[in-house]
């Protein structure tokens, strides 16, 4: 019989991480939002490298990589659960996704304002 403490130990904890890079690969296979993501952290991160920024602004840099990321990796979530839950066209349903697209909207646009306010300066300079 196994005990509690068992099933929820270091190896299942470790395991469990399986399913979160099976959601990372869906998100790199199936969504081409996230992958043009991806493309604007790469050039992110070629440009902090190439003008050398200092830690606080790679701080900045990092933070808003993944809160686009992780706001694309939910909307990505709302829209399909919404699919299962309203299969058919709705009006609520469609306002629910057009909410989670706004939601990457915003965190997208704030990404890129603050890469402005730590690039700018650099290449300015």
């Amino acid at each position: 019989m196994k005990h509690q403490h068992e099933k929820t130990g270091f190896w299942a904890r470790l395991a469990s991480f399986k399913f979160a890079f099976q959601g990372l690969l869906h998100m790199l296979k199936n969504e081409l939002n996230f992958r043009i993501h991806l493309i604007g952290a790469v050039t992110a991160i070629f440009l902090g490298v190439v003008l050398h920024i200092g830690r606080a602004h790679w701080l900045i840099i990092i933070l808003c990589i993944g809160f686009v990321l992780v706001a694309e990796i939910m909307n990505t979530a709302i829209e399909e659960l919404v699919d299962i839950i309203s299969p058919m066209m709705h009006e609520k349903a469609g306002r629910i996704k057009d909410l989670a697209a706004g939601g990457v909207l915003v965190a997208a646009f704030t990404a890129l304002v603050a890469g402005m306010l730590v690039f700018i300066p650099y290449i300015v300079k």
